[in-house]
């Protein structure tokens, strides 16, 4: 039998109805033993006493009721008996006709819970009375106005979002970048726009962090080409000279070379780096007034947005939003968690202080069940039919015994008790009768 799965947050409850206790199947089996038993002993004290009035002789009114109350109790538990054994299986074995009920009607049962089911849980009147009467506007603003609430959500927010990250393609999410990177440049000026903006580099005290990224930028350039690099350098070697002495030139080249960019980094005071300040200060008034500058920015621009190197940063781009992404939903103090957990919060209160908003979100909600259930009830009825049709038999009846067997042990200790009476008051009836 296909095991159910059970979800961690209990479900609405909007009737008042006691939420109904789990139980394991061992405590089951357990409770269902001693029951079966209590109702058994029952069955076999009345036997005995009937066999004992029997043997002795019924002699006398009290023992003539005793010995009547006794055979109706026996007759009544035997019948019982029988009843509740053949719900779930063959009595003593004996393929007798219309026993083992559940395994031998599995699916027919099956096809009668789905179109029950669809009938009286998937119709969309019963989905909208019930969701009306649960109230989910207001629970959910109660629930999410709660700051743990509010910082569980957070994360599960969070982790959705790299989960939608990562089943984009990266080329889908690169061409995106680029052509959205493509329209924006295409209606900027690039000059001017470039000589306000160094300005303000310059006017924040940026420049010196610029000129880092700038060589952190090269750096990381060199370091994730080095191959590619290598390969170009020597495919420009003469066919005469040996390919190892090439390699080793361009090893000492490219370790040089990136040996020179730490060190102008590590440096405030290194040549460079005040050619370069230098260099930006004037570059402002240049980049706003002269036109040559503004033409070479404007073919500048037309070539950067279709060159190799476009395609490779925006791959870089998309990649490190994708680990910013992970490594920000992975911590729970991230400024990803703060601010889902704020907004979540905010929306919380919004929503608590907002009936038109509860109002309009709660018809939503039964719009869309109504329509889930007028487009999938077919589906969804059969998917129960179906998941029973597959069950075990056998392995069913044994679930369904566990579950509802102990209160049918019960059955057959009233039948038992029941039967006394009944034999006690034919008894009595004869002897007025009589």
């Amino acid at each position: 039998m296909e095991p159910a799965t059970t979800a961690s947050m209990p479900p609405a409850n909007p009737s008042g109805a006691p939420a109904i206790k789990r139980e394991s199947a061992e405590l089951r089996t357990r409770r269902l033993i001693q029951a079966r038993r209590r109702a058994t002993a029952l069955l076999a004290g009345v036997t005995l006493v009937f066999i004992g009035v029997t043997i002795y002789g019924a002699h006398g009114v009290f023992l003539g009721f005793v010995q009547s109350g006794a055979e109706a109790s026996m007759v009544g538990g035997v019948a019982d008996w029988f009843a509740v054994t053949a719900v779930f299986r063959h009595p003593l074995g004996l393929k007798i006709p219309h026993t083992a009920v559940l395994v031998e009607r599995k699916d027919q049962f099956a096809a009668t819970l789905g179109q029950f089911v669809q009938e009286n849980f998937l119709n969309g009147d019963v989905l909208a009375d019930r969701l009306r009467a649960a109230g989910l506007s207001a629970r959910l603003a109660a629930w999410l106005v709660r700051p743990d609430n509010a910082t569980r959500a957070a994360g599960h927010a969070s982790d959705l979002v790299v989960t939608l990250a990562e089943t984009l393609r990266d080329e889908d999410a690169q061409r995106v970048i680029s052509e959205q990177l493509s329209r924006g440049v295409d209606s900027v000026d690039v000059s001017p726009l470039a000589g306000r903006v160094v300005r303000a580099i310059i006017a924040g005290g940026h420049h010196s962090e610029l000129f880092n990224n700038i060589l952190s930028s090269a750096d990381t350039y060199l370091d994730e080409h080095h191959e590619e690099l290598r390969v170009r350098f020597e495919s420009e070697a003469p066919r005469w000279v040996p390919g190892l002495v090439y390699g080793r030139v361009f090893d000492r080249m490219y370790a040089h070379l990136r040996g020179r960019l730490a060190a102008m980094a590590d440096d405030p005071d290194d040549e460079t780096r005040k050619q370069f300040e230098e260099w930006i200060a004037g570059l402002p008034d240049r980049l706003e007034s002269d036109p040559g500058l503004r033409e070479r920015g404007e073919h500048l621009k037309n070539e950067l947005m279709g060159s190799p190197l476009m395609r490779d940063w925006s791959s870089m781009l998309w990649g490190r939003v994708k680990e910013t992404l992970r490594t920000q939903a992975a911590d729970p103090d991230s400024e990803l968690h703060k601010r889902m957990t704020s907004a979540i919060e905010a929306a919380g209160h919004r929503l608590a202080g907002d009936p038109r908003l509860q109002e309009r979100i709660e018809h939503v909600i039964e719009s869309g069940a109504r329509a889930l259930a007028d487009q999938f009830h077919d589906e969804l009825a059969g998917l129960v039919t179906g998941t029973i049709q597959r069950w075990d038999a056998h392995e069913t009846s044994t679930q369904l015994e566990l579950l509802l067997g102990r209160d049918l042990q019960f059955i057959r200790i009233n039948g038992t008790v029941v039967g006394c009476g009944i034999g006690l008051i034919l008894h009595a009836v004869a002897i007025a009768v009589a």
